[in-house]
């Protein structure tokens, strides 16, 4: 049965549906009990899917494989593993997609994680790239700030091979990366980094990140908004050719 069709059946909300289906929000027991009933599930299994249920707020539940990874680590790789096609917008840090081992590390080490979380969100992070290298790579589209190429993030030398390595992830024919200059007036992407997730049969994912926390937003009025600034900052920037020469350029 279709997703848009059960949530119409029983009541509720697809984006809510979906967001549970992919695990990155929770239902309540009487909601998994709807749904078990509809499907006519009973005895034993009943029994053991609501006892998930009631528990699957508790942490060794919304954190797979590692105590380091949080729910909201947890979140952002179920979004990245099943989008079509992914629009971030960088405004200080290069993204951790596009980010070298040595890029990535220098951040790591710098926060306030222990040296086993920094190690497990290295691996983790550096993972994540397969997304752009499998049999059916995801769309990516990274409309980077000028000045995110210019922070000193590390040494001149690691920062020349991050430069190296966004000219050669760039040739990927599923990966856009843009420029956007310093020059120019005030603009909404000045307040922060987003990313915007899109899947082929589900309602897309905002996802608004921050030093200690971040939100996983899908209301239509929400997405909308967010869409409407990636355009707007898409117009502003400039072409990928010439984005190339500038990145070039801060490789030197």
């Amino acid at each position: 049965m279709g997703l848009r069709k059960l949530a119409r059946i029983l009541g509720f909300a697809p984006q809510a549906l979906s967001l549970w289906e992919k695990g990155l929000r929770l239902p309540t027991v009487a909601d998994v009990a709807l749904i078990l009933g509809f499907f006519k599930v009973n005895g034993e299994k009943q029994k053991h899917l609501l006892e998930l249920a009631r528990t699957a707020r508790e942490r060794d539940w919304v954190t797979p494989g590692s105590p380091e990874i949080t729910p909201e680590l947890s979140g952002l790789l179920e979004c990245e593993r099943s989008a079509t096609k992914i629009t971030a917008w960088a405004f200080t840090i290069i993204p951790g997609i596009l980010q070298t081992p040595d890029y990535a590390r220098a951040i790591l080490s710098n926060s306030d994680l222990t040296p086993i979380q920094a190690d497990t969100h290295l691996t983790t992070r550096l993972d994540r790239q397969r997304i752009l290298s499998r049999p059916e790579p995801v769309r990516y589209q990274a409309i980077i700030n000028e000045r995110a190429l210019h922070e000193p993030v590390a040494s001149e030398d690691i920062m020349s091979d991050q430069m190296d390595h966004l000219l050669e992830v760039a040739k990927r024919p599923n990966v856009s990366l843009r420029v956007l200059t310093a020059e120019g007036s005030y603009h909404p992407g000045m307040l922060g980094s987003f990313f915007l997730y899109e899947y082929g049969d589900t309602p897309p994912i905002a996802l608004l990140e921050h030093a200690y926390s971040s939100a996983f937003l899908y209301e239509e009025d929400h997405i909308r908004a967010y869409f409407g600034l990636a355009k707007v900052l898409s117009g502003r920037a400039l072409s990928e050719d010439a984005s190339r020469d500038l990145i070039a350029e801060a490789a030197r």
